[in-house]
């Protein structure tokens, strides 16, 4: 009698198996198991099933050897002539890498890795493979971008098979390939629909095996679920080298993160804006952030943020308006409310500042600030006191420090940095906490204020 193939549901958030369909998988999430088939001939005993593929990496067994046994090479890296890619990736692309690129619908995956692909077609072989969307589609973005390639050295390919798609690499000679997407490929070597555990796991491993074994550098699109994670087994982020994750703001700013890098380190961010002509690369994002308005008016204040190992100086604005309902508004974008409320309690506790008014604040930029990001406190006091009190925070002033609920001047993380990227961009003027002063900073050639307390700053800027 023939066996007949076993059930198991699988989580499609975790990848964590189980013999029957429940409500709640075990890492929280509610209503990701799904049912799949497995083969009845599948052997139990690993002993008997276990092939020697050499891990991920796809290198060849042959036992333990001796570390001194061990051949090492070092990690060739490839500029792409992106540049904030090439800063995320610590000095480009490592040659012989997979790397995954996640993000929102709209977040410009597939417009990042299209200007990628024509740029690597001029120095070598490149593909581009897209389960998604027809190759028409794919010239037409590239026609509309105005992107410059080797029409001999590009080659596009529809295809949904892993298998079909490792033959092309390999009779094609491809050194650079973009898979848009993981979830969207199959391979013959696992069951399930395209996008579940074990088909985005083994699609991603067979891949990852041909890369290695023959030198060819890849770029996997990644979807994402609603907790902005990658969508499928987490077993994916084990298997490739390096994780990108593209965040979408209000506005055109994308932002860059690499969540994982085995060629570098992760605190690099990288600063784009999405135009007409693609995902451009911000070299000084500081320029984007700041209004350049030349008019001075109340209600604005000049900060400094760190965004991995970057600093950022950028704009806060503030709008306060007498309200004409029976409870005023707290209007923020880009900022958290319960930061904003705190604050405000602060002013009425300590300063016995009355806030009967309308309040909206705002980031110039579309920049989206984490709630972490707590050395924002003075300039966001600042500018609402300036708005309230109609008068003007000069714009060669930077303000800089966090608020603690007894009123004082908290210090922060890298003020020496923050200090020397303000006094770069002409800022003569620098409000720091009292414990972030350092000697260094008066060789700059701007006039820098420690503040102890809430009061103190009031004093200073009036």
């Amino acid at each position: 009698m023939a066996k007949v193939a076993k059930l198991e549901f699988v989580c499609t958030d975790c990848g964590m198996n189980y013999p029957r369909w429940q409500g709640q998988c075990r890492c929280g999430a509610w209503n990701t198991l799904v049912e799949m088939k497995i083969p009845a001939n599948q052997s139990k005993n690993p002993s008997k099933s276990r092939t020697s593929s050499g891990g991920y990496a796809g290198g060849t067994g042959g036992g333990s050897k001796k570390i001194d046994e061990v051949e090492t090479t070092e990690a060739e890296k490839q500029l792409t002539g992106i540049g904030e890619l090439d800063r995320v990736l610590c000095g480009g692309v490592t040659t012989g890498s997979v790397n995954i690129i996640s993000g929102d619908p709209g977040a410009g995956k597939t417009t990042l890795l299209s200007d990628l692909v024509a740029r690597m077609s001029k120095l070598m072989p490149s593909l581009y493979c897209t389960a998604e969307e027809s190759l028409s589609q794919f010239k037409n973005r590239v026609q509309r971008l105005k992107l410059d390639y080797n029409a001999d050295e590009l080659y596009l390919l529809s295809e949904t098979s892993v298998e079909a798609i490792i033959e092309e690499l390999h009779e094609k000679k491809i050194k650079f390939a973009v898979i848009d997407s993981i979830q969207a490929v199959v391979t013959e070597n696992a069951n399930g629909s395209p996008g579940s555990p074990s088909q985005v796991k083994s699609a991603a491993q067979a891949l990852t095996q041909y890369c290695k074994q023959n030198n060819v550098t890849m770029f996997l699109i990644a979807h994402v679920n609603k907790n902005n994670e990658i969508a499928g087994p987490q077993t994916l982020v084990h298997i490739v080298d390096a994780l990108l994750h593209i965040d979408t703001n209000d506005g055109q700013i994308r932002t860059l993160r690499a969540n994982k890098n085995r060629f570098g380190d992760i605190d690099t961010v990288g600063i784009f804006k999405m135009c007409e002509k693609g995902m451009l690369s911000v070299d000084n994002p500081s320029e984007i952030f700041l209004s350049g308005s030349s008019t001075e008016s109340p209600g604005s204040a000049i900060t400094c943020i760190r965004k991995g190992n970057r600093n950022l100086l950028l704009e806060i604005q503030c709008l306060t308006t007498e309200t004409e309902a029976e409870f005023p508004q707290r209007v923020c974008v880009g900022l958290n409310m319960n930061r904003i409320k705190m604050l405000t309690g602060i002013l009425r506790k300590h300063t016995k500042t009355k806030i009967y008014h309308d309040t909206f604040f705002n980031i110039i930029g579309g920049l989206k600030i984490d709630e972490s990001e707590t050395c924002i406190d003075l300039a966001l006091v600042t500018a609402l006191l300036s708005s309230l009190n109609e008068f003007v925070i000069p714009r060669t002033t930077c303000i800089m420090g966090e608020l603690s609920l007894n009123g004082d001047v908290r210090p922060i993380d890298s003020g020496v940095p923050r200090v020397k990227e303000a006094s770069q961009h002409g800022f003569t003027e620098i409000f720091i906490p009292f414990r972030n002063y350092h000697k260094s900073m008066e060789g700059l050639g701007a006039r820098i204020v420690p503040v102890k307390t809430i009061h103190e700053l009031i004093e200073l800027i009036k």
